[in-house]
């Protein structure tokens, strides 16, 4: 670890400067020799690295989000492509290219916080050794060693020897609880910042290798920081642990606000967000309206939750717009209810006493219809002409039909019946 650290000695000047400027900050607030002075500079620097690395913060959760959305997209071209290498990689490369994406943006906040840790560290064992570095001077050196965050020093280490410990004014009981303590905090930040990516923030409905990936991930990082956090000193633990818990808030942020689409984060923010609407009858904030406009852009290519919100929204007569207002709508309503007109009542079907008492008052009008037909017909005055002899019926096909027979020409009996 010491030779890693030399190979960013060319940092250790600027990160040095950093931790002497915050300390005269605190140490005019809670002494120049204590703990939390020399502690607060350490987390202080933590907090400035990492809001220049917001950014890259960003770039990181959006690679993160694209590297979930194309996994199935990649599954297809390493089955396609599977005894081709080549073909597989020039696929790979152009599928990252149309999409944006770029596979080590992910790394890129851990990949820019290393020189300064390993700086930092490197300062740390210069001060546990005695010795001068960057701008820390022999008085600031002398105000290091003294400096004592709940009784350990901090240039102390889990795995320092009873003899290193006294040379720093403390005692190997209090290093070894206190470093165990803090390498517990740290690996269980960096358990619960991984589980709450994988259980709220991945689209569930898309199950992929780099999903498994993330699960084993989950569980081997916390493994890997308790083993190296006994070889860390306690001020770098400090470090450690200060940007573990600024992941943590900073990844809950952005769940919370801008959750991968088909999660459960997202169910949670739009149930939110229709709460809203609901309490207030618009959408409120720029990155709500922003939300509500993608959803709308989407279409017909809405997750379930997605749909799940634009029905909500219709139930109380709203609908969504492109600019991500809503405005009210009876279309939605019908729409909500599944059809565009509304509903035809089916008449109530009558008892059967009813239906008779129908069918005899039906019956007794039709007789009496046909009676003053009947009448009618009597009292019309009769043609004087004679009426003409009704032709005689022919022999043939013309014969007069029998009771049960069809009437009109007849087919001629097959011979075979005769």
């Amino acid at each position: 670890m010491d030779t890693i650290a030399s190979l960013f000695s060319f940092i250790t000047t600027p990160v040095s400067w950093v931790i002497v400027q915050f300390h005269k900050l605190y140490g005019a607030l809670f002494g120049d020799d204590t703990g939390w002075a020399w502690g607060l500079s350490i987390v202080s620097l933590v907090v400035l690295i990492r809001i220049c690395l917001i950014p890259l913060f960003v770039k990181q959760i959006k690679s993160t989000r694209n590297m979930q959305v194309l996994q199935p997209k990649m599954k297809a071209i390493q089955e396609r492509y599977k005894n081709d290498k080549q073909r597989q990689s020039e696929e790979m490369m152009k599928l990252y290219k149309e999409t944006g994406t770029n596979p080590l943006s992910s790394c890129l906040p851990i990949l820019a916080q290393s020189p300064f840790f390993f700086a930092l560290y490197h300062v740390l064992s210069a001060i546990a050794s005695g010795k001068t570095i960057g701008v820390i001077d022999q008085p600031l050196l002398d105000s290091a060693r003294q400096a004592h965050i709940f009784g350990a020093p901090l240039a102390a280490k889990f795995m320092d020897s009873e003899e290193k410990v006294s040379a720093l004014g403390a005692s190997l009981t209090d290093v070894r609880v206190v470093t165990a303590i803090m390498i517990v905090m740290m690996s269980a930040s960096q358990f619960f910042t991984q589980r709450q990516l994988m259980t709220k923030n991945v689209d569930l409905t898309v199950k992929t290798p780099y999903m498994q990936q993330q699960k084993m991930l989950m569980y081997i990082f916390p493994v890997i920081f308790a083993v190296m956090g006994i070889n860390f000193p306690v001020g770098v633990l400090v470090y450690w642990l200060t940007t573990n818990v600024w992941t943590m808030g900073q990844q809950m942020y952005v769940i919370n606000q801008n959750p991968t689409p088909g999660s459960k984060a997202q169910d949670q923010y739009l149930g939110r967000l229709l709460k809203s609407v609901t309490a207030h009858g618009e959408v409120r904030g720029r990155t709500r309206r922003n939300t509500v406009k993608r959803i709308v852009a989407k279409g017909t290519d809405r997750n379930d939750i997605e749909r799940k919100f634009v029905t909500g929204l219709a139930k109380l007569g709203l609908a969504a717009q492109e600019d991500g207002t809503v405005t009210k709508s009876e279309a939605a309503v019908l729409e909500a209810e599944g059809g565009t007109a509304p509903k035809r009542q089916q008449p109530k079907r009558q008892t059967k006493a009813k239906r008779h008492t129908a069918a005899g008052h039906q019956g007794t009008a039709k007789d009496s219809a046909e009676a003053k037909t009947s009448l009618e017909k009597q009292d019309a005055p009769q043609d004087d002409k004679p009426k003409t002899a009704a032709k005689p019926a022919a022999s043939g096909s013309s014969r007069q039909a029998k009771p049960g027979q069809r009437k009109g020409p007849q087919r001629p009996k097959h011979p075979s019946k005769k």
